[in-house]
């Protein structure tokens, strides 16, 4: 399922490098909203891009596309924002705000830009682009580091939930876990996404969908508020390594493309 931003990050990537087809990109953004819609938040963002302001009339994802390539953009980050953790995004402003609020952003580090998608009615995203003058910067990190970090969130967040007695399954749970999966958005990814990437992705759905279990279970065993407090606790590394794993991914694959490009100018 992984998220929209996601999508956008590696599907225009491999455009931009000459691995996937404009209608492919259009067609991977049409599991998320039959139609997308991109404005500028500012003067700076709709003159770089040629794009409308918003409450104005919105461009199209192709001319999206066009003016990521008129700019020299040849990469992305994704990021997943929370509150606490805003690695990426630089200092505050509208940007920051915005992509806190969706909980996802695209940043183009190199051009001082990013790009914040939200639903706005049934089968209609708005991706708005905002000037980001001072981006942060975001820590490279290694697609084994975050696969092994997942590991390690796991074994001790079952630990703490095993030492806290609260880890007992309900009726049902394996049922609901599996429901869960078959209907999550299968985002279908280009030819030459990395193998170890798309693992690491499915394991991050898979947890994820344990994780909206649990969460949906609240206090799920605790029988008291502490013991629910704790039980959170125990789980938050193991929803910041999912974050952590799916960032990874997304951006290692951007790094492929891109370098596939360069060894084949």
């Amino acid at each position: 399922m992984c998220r929209p931003s996601a999508t956008l990050a590696v599907w225009s990537s491999a455009w931009l490098n000459g691995a996937a087809a404009s209608d492919d990109v259009l067609d991977a953004l049409q599991v998320w909203g039959e139609a997308h819609d991109f404005v500028a938040a500012d003067a700076a963002a709709a003159e770089a891009f040629d794009l409308p302001l918003a409450f104005n009339r919105a461009a199209t994802p192709v001319q999206l596309l066009l003016a990521l390539r008129s700019q020299g953009a040849k990469s992305m980050q994704l990021l997943l924002p929370v509150p606490g953790d805003v690695r990426g995004l630089g200092g505050g402003g509208p940007f920051t705000e915005a992509a806190l609020r969706t909980g996802e952003a695209v940043v183009l580090p190199d051009l001082g830009y990013g790009v914040v998608p939200e639903a706005i009615a049934e089968g209609l995203m708005r991706w708005t682009v905002y000037s980001v003058p001072t981006p942060g910067v975001l820590e490279y990190r290694p697609l084994g580091e975050a696969e092994h970090g997942l590991t390690d969130a796991i074994r001790s967040s079952a630990g703490a939930l095993q030492a806290l007695d609260v880890a007992r399954e309900r009726p049902g749970v394996r049922a609901e876990l599996s429901a869960r999966l078959r209907s999550a958005t299968d985002a279908p990814w280009p030819a030459g996404m990395p193998g170890r990437a798309l693992r690491v992705l499915q394991r991050s759905e898979e947890i994820a969908a344990i994780l909206a279990i649990a969460e949906s279970d609240d206090p799920g065993g605790a029988l008291s508020s502490s013991a629910a407090l704790r039980r959170a606790e125990a789980l938050r590394p193991l929803t910041e390594a999912v974050r952590n794993a799916r960032c990874a991914a997304i951006n290692e694959a951007v790094r492929v493309f891109a370098e596939q490009a360069d060894r084949h100018p």
